[in-house]
């Protein structure tokens, strides 16, 4: 295997040469846990952790390494290494961090695709995938809806989510596809590029890892049935892993995600919402929030039925979400300034007692 068959290019050779870290190894981060971290190189595997100096240099979490990142190392030992430096990411998908306000969680870094992947039979939500949707349009990562298990759904049932997607999610590939009966795995396994690297995204439970299975062609991940008392999917994926297949191709599997928190993701709003903020330009005010205002070209064409009922208001709930998430970052920030000025004050005023 070369860098290359993982995803290295001449840009991060580029990268590397002008920080001078050419005399440093390169390997991609494979998996992480609890900040330590296994590197992919070349030849090997390393057991991999972070020098001193880039931990404490490290203004939040997203300064650290993620699975998908090119990383600088060292070997000191056999098969484990120290990570000196992380190389600029072309393409992050990203989310607001569960439970924490303000802060973002790095779902996989150097992105190239995106499968969104919902199940038919319990797990489907137009909505759910209109936020996987909005966090991919915000990196720039293209996405591809693929329905899963549609063995246990009819033919007409099958059409009619296909259509229903359709309608809604316009200009993003859709592709059924079944674990159990194989329907649609060749297909999607000749859609994967060489090189080019894949994230998997969906909720527990509806088949991420069986698909991550059938597309290498070995069991490299544990599966499980749904639980049978609550419907939802067991958590078997603990952690994010990447993953060389076959054909070339490079895979990320990740946890299932209950929550998809929308953070700083304008630019995903405007690309997934872009018939509604085309609407906006018509409206009356130009700060129109439309909710009440008068002459909303927003509001009117939901009410004529042209814009979808759920589409709007599953807008409206992220562009809330952004909002508060931009204002949350604003208020910690005034928080940190207003400290630095208290600090400053105390060393002012204790450096003028001395003398």
């Amino acid at each position: 295997m070369t860098l290359e068959d993982l995803g290295y290019n001449a840009e991060l050779e580029d990268f590397r040469k002008v920080q001078h870290l050419d005399s440093f190894g390169v390997g991609r981060v494979v998996s992480e846990h609890k900040e330590r971290y296994v590197v992919k190189t070349a030849e090997n595997e390393y057991d991999a952790e972070l020098i001193g100096n880039l931990r404490f240099s490290s203004h939040d979490r997203k300064d650290f390494p993620a699975v998908g990142d090119w990383v600088a190392i060292s070997e000191y030992d056999e098969d484990k290494a120290l990570i000196h430096a992380v190389f600029p990411r072309k393409a992050v998908i990203e989310r607001q961090a569960a439970g924490k306000q303000g802060e973002k969680q790095i779902i996989a870094s150097n992105i190239d695709y995106a499968f969104i992947v919902q199940a038919v039979d319990r797990d489907f939500n137009l909505n759910r995938v209109e936020r996987y949707l909005t966090i991919c349009n915000d990196s720039n990562v293209q996405a591809i809806v693929i329905l899963n298990k549609i063995d246990l759904i009819s033919e007409a049932d099958l059409r009619i989510l296909m259509s229903q997607i359709q309608e809604r999610v316009k200009h993003v590939p859709t592709l059924a596809v079944s674990n159990e009966t194989q329907f649609g795995i060749e297909r999607l396994k000749e859609s994967i590029l060489k090189g080019k690297t894949y994230c998997l995204l969906g909720s527990s439970g509806v088949g991420k890892s069986t698909l991550l299975n059938k597309l290498s062609g070995k069991e490299i991940m544990k599966t499980s049935t749904i639980s049978a008392s609550s419907s939802k999917g067991r958590h078997i994926t603990s952690h994010r892993e990447l993953r060389v297949l076959e054909n070339g191709g490079i895979l990320i599997d990740n946890p299932g995600m209950r929550e998809v928190g929308i953070a700083d993701s304008t630019n995903g709003l405007e690309i997934t919402f872009k018939m509604i903020v085309k609407l906006a330009q018509d409206c009356r005010y130009k700060d129109c929030t439309h909710t009440t205002e008068t002459d909303c070209a927003v509001i009117a064409a939901v009410e004529k039925g042209e814009i979808e009922r759920d589409f709007y208001e599953n807008y409206m709930k992220m562009e809330r979400e952004k909002e508060h998430f931009e204002s949350t970052v604003a208020e910690r920030r005034q928080k940190d300034k207003d400290l630095g000025k208290i600090i400053k004050h105390y060393k002012n005023t204790r450096k003028s007692n001395k003398y």
